[in-house]
């Protein structure tokens, strides 16, 4: 009997929990009201554009190198009499670095002693060849007065041969001389191209800059040793002109055929939050890339830094302009999507078609339908072209239906008009669940994800 009475009490204590909760549930949900979070017409400008992320480059860039190897052994000066550093003012010429030329210059005075010694071998050559056509002249006399004595016998046999074979010894020896000339010169023309080569190799020890510009980048230290192989070592990046810059943006290969040179571009940078930047394209490179994929263009945006604010290398956030309105009324596009439950419409427009034609239930349904296709591809409006939409504003304890016009959107906020829409007018973007009164107290036993206050 015992057991049987606490079983029973038991039950009685559950049953009565369970009731009263029940009953606290009720009560709190009868005392709960839904409140509609707002937002106000505006009136404005509106550009409607294509959104990107890219770099600020300096519009040329001339890459200094090392084309020898050596020991850096200092730095030059800039205009402003000042070492060379980031940032310096450099002008066409201007001694950028010196590197060791011990080495160098010995080659240039070993390449001098090789030119002077092909010019002495040139000048012998040539005092050989003189000395070679004297006796060549020698012999062919000898040898006219052989043969005009041969008739008469007064001369041997032997002499008579010798001088024929003492004049076809000169006429080849000249022949040799001749040879000597020309291999001489050509000695020394090799010699005189090597000391060039040796000059230009001791001038190489001297970098200097190759236009007028700034020194954006300086990448190598006093003492620090380069070595040039293949590819020459970069020593400084020079920007030609800071007051004329380039935005490098990527543009997805959806939105290129959107983009045409000439066409306007705004752009801020995270130094300038406050300020807009205008530009307009340059040129779309076609060299695309393709990362995981996503196929991406190069597009290059002129625009004018004559105040010298942008920097190199920024990031910017840039808007292509596709359409531009002035002075027009804007809404959140939050109240565009947003559409209430059929038991918050007030009566008179609860059965009235909406902007397309249909009953806010119809419309509930065919938003479901649409969830279910997002897979689908949905067609796009062009830029500027205005469709039918629908906004809702309190109504009492219920909402009402506007009819509006809708026009280009930037991603937040939409173009619309219509005879029953007003600057400053609160349309309704969204809902929450608001407790009457200020004691009113909440179940502790509901969710509470969702119903919070914002």
């Amino acid at each position: 009997m015992k057991r049987w009475l606490i079983i029973t009490v038991s039950i009685l204590i559950l049953g009565g929990g369970i009731a009263a909760g029940i009953w606290y549930y009720r009560n709190n949900s009868a005392d709960s009201a839904v409140s509609y979070r707002t937002a106000k017409v505006q009136s404005g400008d509106l550009v409607a554009g294509i959104n990107a992320t890219g770099t600020i480059e300096p519009e040329e860039v001339i890459n200094v190198g090392a084309q020898i190897a050596g020991q850096i052994l200092s730095f030059g000066k800039d205009r402003n009499g000042k070492t060379i550093d980031y940032g310096s003012e450099v002008e066409e010429g201007t001694v950028l670095a010196r590197i060791d030329d011990i080495m160098y210059a010995a080659e240039q005075l070993q390449a001098e002693a090789q030119v002077r010694l092909a010019q002495a071998s040139a000048l012998r050559a040539e005092a050989d060849l003189k000395q070679m056509a004297a006796k060549l002249d020698l012999a062919q006399r000898d040898w006219a007065r052989a043969q005009k004595l041969r008739p008469s016998q007064a001369l041997a046999e032997s002499a008579y041969d010798s001088f024929k074979s003492a004049l076809d010894a000169a006429i080849a020896n000249k022949a040799v001389g001749e040879a000597a000339i020309l291999q001489a010169k050509a000695t020394q023309a090799s010699s005189e191209a090597m000391l060039q080569k040796a000059q230009r190799n001791l001038s190489y020890c001297t970098i200097k800059s190759p236009v007028n510009g700034i020194v954006i980048d300086r990448r190598v230290n006093i003492g620090q040793t380069v070595v040039a192989s293949l590819n020459a070592p970069s020593l400084f990046l020079i920007a030609k002109d800071l007051k004329r810059m380039q935005v490098w943006v990527s543009v997805n290969e959806a939105d290129i055929g959107k983009i045409s040179p000439g066409q306007p571009v705004t752009f801020t940078v995270d130094a300038f939050p406050d300020e807009v930047f205008k530009g307009e394209v340059g040129k779309i490179r076609l060299n695309a890339s393709m990362t995981q994929n996503v196929v991406t263009f190069t597009v290059e945006v002129i625009t004018d830094n004559s105040s010298g604010r942008l920097l190199p290398y920024l990031t910017a956030s840039v808007q292509f302009e596709q359409a531009r309105r002035s002075d027009v009324l804007q809404v959140a596009n939050a109240a565009l999507r947003w559409t209430p439950k059929p038991e918050q419409i007030s009566p008179q427009f609860q059965n009235q078609p909406a902007a397309n034609g249909e009953t806010p239930e119809k419309n509930k349904e065919k938003d479901k339908d649409k969830d279910k296709d997002k897979g689908k591809k949905k067609r796009r409006d062009k830029a500027g072209e205005q469709k039918a939409g629908l906004v809702w504003v309190q109504d009492g304890d219920h909402v009402k239906p506007l009819k509006v016009n809708v026009g280009i959107t930037n991603g937040s906020t939409t173009e619309v008009s219509g005879d029953e829409i007003r600057d400053g007018m609160e349309i309704i973007v969204g809902q929450r669940i608001a407790e009457k009164g200020a004691s009113a107290t909440t179940n502790p036993f509901t969710p509470q994800i969702g119903n919070r206050r914002r």
